[in-house]
C-alpha cells in the first residue's frame, strides 16, 4: 500500500488549540521513521503520566519547525493518504506546526461506520486492538508502537471493506469519504441511558436528549460528531 502513510503523534496535552506535538512517528512502505522534538509549550503532567516523556527528555531536541523531518513529512503527505486514529487530533497538531494534510483516513470513523449495529463499546485504538484480537507486539502511548497497532487495525478494517468494494482504489476512496463526514453514534456510552440505543432513548426520554444537545452546543469544539448525532436522532 505505497499510497498510504501511517502516522501517530504524542503531544503536550489534548487541547486542539494550545497543545503541541513532541513526537511523530510514521510508516511508509517498509520504512518506520520516529523522532522527538522540543515542543513550544510545556508537556503537561497528564501527558507525562501517559507517555512517560518528561520535559528534560526532550529539552535538547530540535524544534519540529524548520526540521528536515518536517520537510520530508510534508513531501510525503502531499502525494499520499495519511492514516491515523482520531485523525482530527493529529491533523490539528500538524496544522499547528504549519503542516497541511490534503487527504486522510480516520480509522476511528471507519471502525464506527462498519459497526452498523453499534455493538463495540469503545472505539479508542487500544480498546479495538484487544476487542478485535489484533496480534501486535507493541506497548501503548508510544508513537512508534501505536503506529504498529494502527497499521494492524487498518488492515482489519480494509479486509472488511473488501467484502463490498472490489478494488484498492475504491476502498481508499470510500474510506476518505467516511473520514470527512461526521460520525453517527448509535449507542450512548455514558449518562443515564448508558448502553441504550440513542433512537430508543429519544423515544422514551426526548427531553434528556434535547438537554444533552444544548450542553454540547455550548462548547462545540471536539463535539461535532455528537451534535450531528443528536440532531439526527431528534429530527432537527
Amino acid at each position: 500500500m505505497d499510497d498510504l502513510i501511517f502516522l501517530d503523534t504524542e503531544t503536550t496535552g489534548n487541547d486542539l488549540e494550545n497543545d503541541r506535538l513532541f513526537q511523530v512517528c510514521y510508516q511508509h512502505k517498509d520504512s518506520l521513521v520516529d523522532a522527538y522534538f522540543k515542543p513550544s509549550v510545556p508537556i503537561s503532567i497528564k501527558s507525562q503520566s501517559i507517555t512517560h516523556v518528561t520535559p528534560k527528555m526532550v529539552e535538547d531536541k530540535e524544534p519540529f519547525a524548520g526540521s528536515s523531518f518536517k520537510k520530508e513529512l510534508e513531501q510525503l503527505l502531499d502525494s499520499r493518504v495519511m492514516v491515523a486514529h482520531n485523525a482530527v487530533f493529529d491533523i490539528a497538531m500538524l496544522n499547528a506546526e504549519g503542516v497541511e494534510v490534503p487527504r486522510f483516513i480516520c480509522t476511528l470513523k471507519i471502525a464506527r461506520a462498519l459497526d452498523t449495529d453499534g455493538v463495540i463499546p469503545e472505539y479508542n485504538m487500544q480498546y479495538l486492538r484487544y476487542y478485535l484480537e489484533l496480534n501486535v507486539d507493541a506497548s501503548a502511548h508510544e508513537a512508534k508502537d501505536d503506529v504498529l497497532v494502527l497499521e494492524a487495525l487498518f488492515k482489519r478494517l480494509y479486509a472488511k471493506m473488501q467484502e463490498k468494494f472490489e478494488t484498492h482504489d475504491k476502498i481508499i476512496e470510500e474510506m476518505i469519504k467516511i473520514s470527512k463526514l461526521p460520525s453517527l453514534f448509535k449507542v450512548f456510552p455514558f449518562g443515564k441511558h448508558k448502553g441504550k440505543r440513542i433512537d430508543e432513548a429519544v423515544a422514551i426520554d426526548r427531553s434528556y436528549v434535547s438537554w444533552l444537545l444544548e450542553q454540547k452546543m455550548l462548547n462545540q469544539a471536539g463535539d461535532e460528531d455528537w451534535i450531528f448525532t443528536l440532531k439526527h436522532h431528534l429530527g432537527l
